[in-house]
């Protein structure tokens, strides 16, 4: 298991900023810290790319989980936008300072 940081943490009890219509379970005590793909094996990209996502919406964008005919393009997009909104909610707590 990777390192805990204060963000990674932080998403403990946080509303899933992913919201993949249909498939969300909108259970705050399912939340983690979903990273963007990209670290390569074993290695995670920056806390600065990620986003509080529960875990069936994490599922999806890992891609363990196929979300019926919802074009890849539209999780990435979802994905991008849920990484928008966590960094100003790491904004609002002091975790991102600019």
């Amino acid at each position: 298991m990777a390192k805990q940081t204060k963000i990674t943490k932080s998403a403990r009890g946080q509303d899933c900023q992913i919201r993949i219509p249909g498939y969300c379970n909108r259970n705050p005590e399912t939340v983690v810290f979903c990273h963007l793909s990209g670290g390569g094996i074993g290695a995670k990209v920056s806390d600065i790319h990620g986003a509080y996502g529960c875990s069936d919406c994490h599922d999806i964008v890992d891609r363990r989980v196929k979300a019926g005919r919802i074009a890849k393009e539209d999780i990435d997009l979802w994905f991008l936008e849920a990484v928008i909104r966590t960094q100003l909610l790491l904004i609002e707590q002091g975790l991102i300072k600019l």
